[in-house]
């Protein structure tokens, strides 16, 4: 049984930036962070194994970095250059084992968090 608590959203302009946080228990190997829009399906963001592989949508690549501290168990996510685009409810997931090339589909995690909503204005 994996737990996961996200935190760190918020509101900020185009082109700040915000850094999020999630708590987890156990030491799943796969996790990651994914977003859902309105009326828009959730999408995977980025992601990391135990192994230190990581993986990231075109769409956030150099301007997103997911890391994770195994002392704190806390997954980051950081977040730069933010655009309007950027704006939905982020969602950190969690598994024992998913494929290097499957990392970014929710369809392969079991455990999710329950969500922070990321707001960036023009």
């Amino acid at each position: 049984q994996v737990q996961l608590v996200e935190s760190g959203g918020g509101s900020v302009q185009a082109g700040g930036s915000l850094r999020l946080s999630c708590a987890y228990t156990n030491v799943p190997f796969s996790m990651g962070w994914f977003r859902q829009a309105p009326g828009k399906e959730r999408e995977g963001v980025a992601a990391i194994r135990t192994d230190g592989s990581t993986t990231y949508a075109d769409s956030v690549k150099g301007r997103f970095t997911i890391s994770k501290d195994i002392v704190k168990n806390t997954l980051y996510l950081q977040m730069n250059s933010l655009k309007p685009e950027d704006t939905a409810m982020y969602y950190c997931a969690a598994d024992w084992w998913v494929e290097y090339g499957r990392l970014l589909s929710s369809y392969e995690y079991k455990y999710w968090g329950q969500g922070t909503q990321v707001t960036v204005s023009s």
